[in-house]
């Protein structure tokens, strides 16, 4: 459905100087529908930057992002926001917006210049607000509500925008541990139940694990690990990664791996001659 091969994207420029801090360096990733797919790494590894390369918001210095085949490149701005949509870290309209009239921004790439909100965009936002649980927040004004309860509303205007591929920033960012499981208690029933194809760039690999049946691990702009969770969250990899010691195991009562970091490795992130790099 989506995929990246070879993409490089450096903010500096094309350069040979640049090229050698580039932001992401020959990665590649394969999206297939109705998937939940977890872009993991830490601070500043690029994976907020490939999943923009993912979602057109970036164009690749070299490689390309196709969405069905398609290059993204020949899809037009209004095309794109018809087949994917995006849920950033965090959301802070100007001005202050309900509910209802947050999820209806997301109706903006079906409707015409000018053209205000029809019956049928008014039905698909509230059908949103109830897949997300927020129906009854629809009259409340979007700035009065909890983290939790923002992130549902984000994610029901990015439906109401299209349906068939989220990509998500951060979706448990800056949230308690409640608000996490609700979270991620939303994106499985998303998938499960409207077959919803999702991409997320995190850090939290207890989080990734519990939703993600693929994962993606980068570091400095390239792909050190992709696979199914319990073939790349090994204790090698999360060491190569985070540079880290941690113990990874099955959680009978969650239902999915958990990592539970130990400690600082003693020779950081490289020289694991176990575990070498994926490019």
């Amino acid at each position: 459905m989506l995929s990246a091969t070879e993409v490089t994207f450096s903010y500096g420029g094309a350069g040979a100087h640049e090229r050698s801090r580039a932001a992401v360096r020959g990665a590649s990733i394969h999206v297939g529908r109705g998937s939940v797919v977890g872009i993991l790494g830490p601070n500043g590894s690029g994976k907020t930057t490939l999943l923009k390369l993912l979602a057109g918001v970036l164009q690749p210095a070299t490689g390309a992002v196709e969405l069905d085949g398609r290059n993204l490149r020949t899809f037009s701005r209004i095309a794109l926001a018809r087949r994917m949509a995006i849920v950033p870290q965090e959301t802070h309209p100007a001005f202050d917006y309900t509910v209802l009239e947050m999820v209806l921004m997301g109706r903006y790439a079906h409707l015409g210049p000018f053209e205000l909100e029809r019956p049928d965009d008014l039905r698909i936002g509230r059908e949103c607000l109830e897949a997300t649980g927020t129906a009854s927040l629809e009259t409340r004004l979007f700035h009065t509500l909890s983290g939790g309860e923002k992130q549902r509303v984000v994610i029901a205007s990015a439906l109401a925008q299209a349906t068939d591929l989220l990509l998500l920033d951060e979706p448990s960012s800056s949230l308690d541990l409640r608000y996490q499981l609700e979270v991620a208690d939303l994106l499985r029933r998303l998938n499960r139940e409207r077959d919803a194809t999702l991409v997320l760039s995190t850090h939290d690999l207890n989080f990734a694990a519990s939703i993600c049946d693929s994962l993606l691990l980068i570091r400095e702009g390239q792909v050190l690990a992709a696979g199914a969770p319990r073939q790349v969250l090994t204790p090698g990899h999360i060491r190569a990664l985070y540079g880290v010691e941690a113990d990874v195991q099955e959680h009978t009562r969650a239902g999915h791996l958990t990592v539970v970091p130990v400690r600082a490795a003693d020779d950081g992130h490289d020289g694991d001659e176990g575990h070498r790099w994926v490019p």
